[in-house]
């Protein structure tokens, strides 16, 4: 899988509406959207600083790192 985007779960807790985020952040709705769907294939460093600063969060509650490989189970 590689890096998840974890957006969707933190904007809940936050209780923010995809909108007022766009609005806060400057980035359009489909931009956003894109990134909250799990769907980019990258980020700017600009857009997540500021995502994290609107949403009072640290880049590593937005992304997280899964490895590809499933754990081999032992015969």
């Amino acid at each position: 899988m590689g890096i998840i985007i974890n957006l969707d779960v933190v904007m809940a807790q936050r209780k923010m509406a995809l909108k007022d985020l766009a609005k806060e952040v400057d980035i359009t709705m489909a931009n956003l959207s894109i990134l909250k769907n799990n769907k980019a294939k990258a980020v700017r460093f600009s857009t997540l600083e500021s995502i994290c600063r609107t949403l009072k969060c640290q880049p590593g509650d937005i992304l997280e790192y899964v490895d590809d490989e499933e754990p081999k189970e032992q015969v």
